[in-house]
C-alpha cells in the first residue's frame, strides 16, 4: 500500500492538476482535504451571483474556520494552490496569501510559506515536495519537482529538481524526480 503510494507522488505532474489527490472516500477523517475542500468550494463561488450561492459561501467560510481550527493550519481563503495538493498532516501550516502553490505539491506539518523584509511571498511551482517544519521566505521560487527537506529554510530560488536541504538551505543536489 505504502510503495502504491509513492509511486503515485513520484509520478506526479507539475502542469497538469491530480484532482483525485483531494477527493475524500466516505466517512474518512482527513482534517487536510476537509480542509482543502472548504477552500475550494469557497473560491469556486467566489464570483458566482445570487443568494443561494452567498449562503454557500457563507457555510465554506464556516466550513474553512472548522477545519482551520482542527488542524490548526493557517490558509488564507483566497491563497493561489493549484489542484492536487496534500496536505498528509496539516498541524501548524501556515501559508501567506500572496504566496502561490503550483498543481500536486506535497506540504507535510509545521511549514511556513511566509514574508521577509522585500515583502513578496514564495511562489512553489508543480510538483514540489516541503519536508515537515520548513520555512520558505521570502519572494523566493522553488522549481518544479525541487524537494525541500525537513526543518530547511529556504531564503533562495531554488532550481526546477533541485534539494534544499539546511538552515540556511543550500542545494544539495537533484531530486529522484528528475
Amino acid at each position: 500500500m505504502e510503495s502504491d503510494a509513492c509511486a503515485v507522488l513520484a509520478d506526479a505532474s507539475a502542469q497538469v492538476p491530480d484532482w483525485s489527490r483531494e477527493a475524500r472516500r466516505p466517512g474518512e477523517w482527513n482534517p487536510g482535504k476537509c480542509l482543502l475542500a472548504s477552500l475550494r468550494d469557497y473560491q469556486r463561488l467566489a464570483a458566482s451571483p445570487g443568494a443561494w450561492a452567498m449562503l454557500c459561501k457563507k457555510w465554506a467560510v464556516l466550513r474553512h474556520r472548522f477545519w482551520s481550527a482542527v488542524s490548526g493550519a493557517d490558509i488564507p481563503l483566497n491563497t493561489q494552490i493549484g489542484g492536487g495538493l496534500l496536505l498528509p498532516h496539516p498541524n501548524g501550516v501556515v501559508i501567506h496569501p500572496d504566496a502561490r502553490i503550483g498543481p500536486n505539491c506535497l506540504i507535510f506539518q509545521q511549514v511556513t510559506l511566509g514574508t521577509r523584509g522585500d515583502g513578496g511571498a514564495p511562489v512553489l511551482k508543480g510538483h514540489v515536495d516541503v519536508g515537515a517544519g520548513a520555512k520558505l521566505l521570502g519572494g523566493i521560487t522553488v522549481g518544479a519537482h525541487a524537494v525541500v527537506g525537513a526543518n530547511a529554510v529556504v531564503l533562495v530560488d531554488v532550481p526546477q529538481g533541485a534539494v534544499a536541504v539546511g538552515i540556511p538551505a543550500v542545494i544539495s543536489g537533484s531530486s529522484a524526480h528528475e
